[in-house]
């Protein structure tokens, strides 16, 4: 089965972009998810708590275009293993950029504005994917769209002073105590959380090196 393609099982829900109100403050949390484990939920967990999101949604991609998708597993698998991962009720499974059809996030986030003008939306990302971030397509426009909130992750804690992204954006970094007013403010902005960290990887995962 072709990894990028959506596969006869796939739930057609999963294809629709979950219910928001008017108003809502959403995390957008992006990934390959392959597969997803314990520190992605801690980062959805997080922002949830410490932004006081409404909810976070799971975006989980047919396939992030910086990586090679030889040992990417199944989209309805990913779909699966994420939305027994994201077992709560403010979290949500979403795997809309497939009917988007495309990989990028700048895309992406700019259809879910038009379609969701009222709603608050933040991307979410930890903090291991700053050090390669200005090689994401329109990477200055994704942090022009939307707040920005970034969640520690083992290794990376100091990537928050050296990336691309961090320094070409420091005038906009929003205090971590402050960070429940992220949602609501304009971008560009961001924030730095810091939370307690978990070494488990999706890569050591499928090397079968994990702790």
């Amino acid at each position: 089965m072709n990894p990028l393609s959506p596969g006869p099982g796939l739930d057609r829900d999963w294809l629709k972009l979950p219910h928001a109100e008017a108003g809502n403050r959403i995390g957008i949390f992006g990934g390959s998810f392959n597969p997803p484990h314990s520190g992605h939920r801690l980062v959805a967990a997080t922002v949830l708590k410490r932004l006081g999101l409404d909810q976070v949604w799971w975006l989980v991609t047919p396939g992030n275009p910086l990586k090679s998708h030889s040992d990417l597993a199944p989209l309805e698998m990913r779909m699966h293993l994420t939305s027994a991962m994201a077992d709560h009720p403010r979290m949500k499974v979403t795997a809309f950029e497939t009917v988007l059809g495309t990989p990028y996030t700048a895309r992406t986030l700019m259809a879910l504005r038009a379609m969701r003008p009222a709603v608050r939306f933040v991307w979410v990302m930890g903090a291991d994917n700053l050090a390669g971030f200005q090689r994401w397509q329109d990477w200055r426009a994704i942090v022009g769209s939307v707040p920005v909130a970034i969640v520690d992750r083992p290794g990376a804690s100091l990537s928050v002073l050296s990336s691309h992204m961090t320094k070409a954006f420091e005038k906009y970094r929003l205090p971590e105590e402050d960070a429940a007013l992220l949602p609501e403010m304009e971008p560009p902005i961001w924030t730095f959380l810091h939370t307690p960290l978990d070494r488990t990887s999706s890569t050591d995962i499928r090397r079968g090196t994990s702790r």
